[in-house]
């Protein structure tokens, strides 16, 4: 092929595959169908077992390369047995009789996914250990290997490539296309380098906590509110166009979208996603990702990538129903985000109103039947919640604004600094209500109770305004007031703002202090008998 020519690939016939994956969904299914097809498997560890023990004959890559797994697994398949046979060219006469000379038989096929690092990192965040030791190798050596070599080799690297990829091996008695291969291998390489990323973004916040307490003391100097993390001299930014769009904000303005958003969700329904649709799912999901560990059910409703509501509950169709009643003006025409599969019930509520745009990690088969029935509304799977460490990118006059993602909520230190202190009903109110602000536009000021929102005070230029509007809007839509709970993004830099929420009814509230006058906010709030929790850490939204 020349540079400038398209790529145009015969099939190829795959006769071995080698399956090495962290995430183990359809894999069973998956080696029955290949199994069936004629195909020898190669396998390594726990993927080994789950395959031997659902019946399929499988292959340890040990006995291909004669050589045992070693150092707590770390080196598997990082051995010329397997990479010559991912990397060798038969077309070549000098790579054929090598393949010969070193008793190397090609693999056609590798199904690779690789540990989940970002997973591992949100679970224990700051612990260094526990971080690298998720760092995968010998996965993203294979995965290259075969991408670079797609001519003869095709890599899957998700489940849901699985069944494209045994419907074309099924079809074409055995062979798989040029154009899938090229299709799967530019796929693979835009995740080991998000993969690569999402690594190197980490090590750099663990590098930046690691300095001693001068040097920190020294960084916190030239930044009052945190320490400074290293910047680097020049942005490297090589970021693969992922599709031009209709166009951006407004009809008039072209538009495009860089990256790899297929990582994280699948448009499986509707319109082709838009700028606003991107910045909106982009707002939802972020909000979603805050609350990673709930073993409850999360609903949250957004509009010009704002939440006018959002709830935790015992289940979707409960959490659907208070996150609503929050406002249930703004909704039409919105986004909804649910952290747990979406069941008929709930997606027949939902179906009450227009709605642009539903995200869930998964439907019922009866939910789909129902929503699918609006073609004008996109329905989004979500594959995997975005990592809250990545940096923030934003363009300004002239140049470039970067900044790590606002991941104050892991250094946070709480401290209850008036009299009365809120039971353990408001501290979990706070807590809800103190998540959401971090995701509303400052001034932000969020009125919550029962781990619902009742009143959402969005990007005011003073606090008291953001606080009245909160208070209205919870009235408006009537909610009860008396003994609820705010959150407040930044500090009170006067005592108005919180006396504005106790005439409200609020009975406690949170916010990150900070102002020159917290000692006479705090007095205030003795005054009026509200608990105050000051959280050190502010998260304006801009």
């Amino acid at each position: 092929m020349t540079s400038d020519s398209p790529i145009q690939l015969p099939a190829i016939s795959v006769t071995r595959a080698l399956i090495s994956v962290s995430d183990k969904t359809g894999i069973p299914e998956l080696a029955r169908e290949l199994h069936q097809s004629g195909i020898q498997i190669i396998s390594t560890g726990g993927t080994a077992r789950l395959i031997r023990d659902s019946g399929v004959p499988v292959t340890d890559v040990s006995e291909i390369t004669g050589f045992p797994e070693c150092l707590d697994g770390r080196v598997k398949t990082l051995h010329p047995k397997i990479h010559g046979a991912l990397l060798a060219r038969p077309e070549i006469e000098e790579h054929a009789l090598t393949l010969k000379e070193l008793d190397i038989q090609q693999i056609q096929l590798v199904v690779v996914n690789l540990y989940p690092f970002r997973e591992a990192v949100r679970e224990r965040p700051g612990d260094t250990e526990h971080a690298v030791e998720n760092i995968d190798i010998g996965g993203p050596a294979m995965v290259r290997a075969s991408a670079k070599n797609f001519e003869n080799v095709c890599v899957a690297t998700h489940p849901d490539q699985y069944r494209k990829l045994l419907d074309e091996i099924k079809d074409d008695k055995g062979r798989i296309s040029g154009k899938t291969r090229a299709e799967f291998a530019l796929r693979a390489f835009k995740m080991t380098a998000s993969y690569d990323q999402a690594i190197a973004s980490t090590l750099d916040l663990l590098v930046q906590n690691s300095g001693s307490a001068t040097e920190q003391t020294e960084d916190a100097g030239r930044n009052s509110d945190v320490a400074s993390p290293p910047i680097q001299p020049v942005l490297d930014m090589h970021i693969p166009l992922h599709r031009q769009l209709r166009y951006g904000e407004n009809p008039h303005q072209a538009a495009a979208v860089y990256g790899n958003p297929e990582q994280y969700i699948d448009c499986f329904h509707g319109k082709e996603l838009s700028y606003n649709n991107y910045l909106d799912i982009d707002a939802a999901l972020r909000l979603g990702s805050d609350f990673p560990k709930t073993d409850k059910a999360l609903c949250a409703i957004f509009k010009h990538t704002l939440p006018c509501g959002a709830a935790l509950a015992d289940s979707t169709e409960s959490a659907w129903k208070k996150a609503f009643s929050t406002d249930t003006t703004s909704p039409f025409g919105g986004i909804v985000l649910f952290n747990s599969r979406l069941d008929a019930t709930t997606a027949a509520l939902v179906d009450e109103i227009f709605t642009e745009i539903i995200l869930a990690p998964s439907y019922t088969d009866e939910a789909l039947e129902l929503l699918k029935r609006k073609s004008n509304r996109r329905l989004i799977r979500i594959l995997s919640w975005p990592d809250a460490i990545l940096p923030r990118v934003r363009s300004t006059v002239g140049g470039i604004l970067w900044q790590h993602a606002d991941t104050g909520f892991q250094n946070e230190k709480r401290e209850v600094v008036t009299r009365v202190h809120p039971d353990e009903n408001q501290l979990a109110s706070l807590e809800f209500a103190w998540i959401v602000a971090k995701h509303v536009t400052s001034n932000a000021i969020v009125y919550a109770r029962d781990l619902q929102t009742i009143g959402v005070g969005a990007g005011q230029p003073n606090r008291v305004d953001a606080s009245r509007i909160a208070s209205g809007k919870a009235k408006e839509f009537g909610h009860e007031l008396e003994g609820c709970v705010v959150a407040s993004d930044a500090f009170f830099p006067f005592a108005d703002g919180l006396e504005a929420a106790a005439r409200a009814g609020a009975s406690a509230v949170i916010q990150p202090g900070g102002s020159v006058r917290d000692d006479e906010v705090i007095a205030r709030a003795d005054e009026l008998g509200i608990a105050m929790i000051l959280t050190g850490t502010r998260h304006f939204r801009h």
